[in-house]
């Protein structure tokens, strides 16, 4: 196990909760009326349940700013909101924080959390390339690990996925997906992420199992856990990242539910 990884969580096999800051001025769904004053109260709000139910970590990213735009036309504007945002979080809350700027800006979420403390961030594409629904996306690890050096992060992790979910994975189908899994090792991520195809849906117990038997590096799945298939699922990870579980329905749009998150944390713990 990671040693860094190892040292930021209290539990060993973390479950990080995520807040999906709703959509950021300069966006389509951005919310004239409300302004960032509703995105800062839903934030918090959803940072303090979070806490108050004993999730073990937190992670924020721009979920909402839909369609989603590549690193390279992510506006100013983005890194300034979001970073006021987790600021503000931090102020919140005494535990671990991630962050993540869709789609793939990883150096944008590097700059985010040297500037606020965050402990890591989550690159959807870290190693090799693909086809998401906002077109191609191409390894950002290169620039990404140069970058964090540069401005003396060290101290943040990257956990990066795999064969990420929505998108086409057809550039790489020759290769297998454990193979793929170990390039995230050998880009120097301090944790892999393995998800289902979209958001809520899960990989398999026997998927995470082979690509786990690849890896010195901490497995987290990263869509698609629930209580359901805890009992499955959990004993082949090193942890978690999640989101709809944690809301009504597993509806995006829904706050999180305190009750729903404490359900989720006692039946993990059964398991271990």
């Amino acid at each position: 196990m990671n040693s860094q990884f190892s040292t930021v969580f209290n539990h060993k096999k973390p479950i990080i909760g995520m807040v999906h800051v709703k959509a950021l001025p300069g966006t389509p769904l951005y919310d004239r009326t409300g302004g960032m004053q509703h995105i800062i109260d839903a934030a918090l709000r959803d940072v303090e349940i979070l806490d108050a139910a004993g999730i073990d970590g937190i992670q924020l990213e721009n979920q909402w700013d839909r369609p989603f735009m590549r690193e390279a036309e992510l506006g100013p504007e983005t890194v300034s909101c979001l970073t006021y945002i987790v600021a503000l979080a931090q102020r919140a809350t005494k535990l671990p924080m991630g962050m993540q700027v869709h789609i793939n800006g990883c150096v944008q979420a590097m700059a985010i959390a040297k500037a606020t403390g965050c402990r890591w961030i989550r690159a959807f594409e870290l190693a090799n390339a693909y086809i998401s629904n906002s077109g191609y996306i191409e390894a950002a690890g290169p620039r990404l690990m140069r970058y964090r050096r540069e401005i003396d992060a060290e101290d943040v992790m990257v956990f990066g996925d795999f064969h990420v979910k929505h998108g086409s994975h057809a550039l790489t189908a020759d290769r297998a997906l454990a193979d793929q899994a170990h390039d995230i090792q050998e880009f120097l991520a301090e944790a892999a992420i393995i998800t289902g195809v979209a958001t809520g849906s899960a990989p398999d117990a026997a998927t995470c199992e082979a690509v786990r038997s690849h890896l010195s590096i901490p497995l987290l799945i990263g869509s698609g856990l629930s209580v359901k298939n805890l009992g499955q699922l959990w004993p082949a990870a090193d942890g978690a990242i999640v989101g709809s579980s944690f809301k009504k329905e597993g509806d995006l749009a829904n706050p999180i539910d305190r009750e729903l998150v404490m359900q989720f944390i006692e039946k993990a713990r059964e398991f271990e």
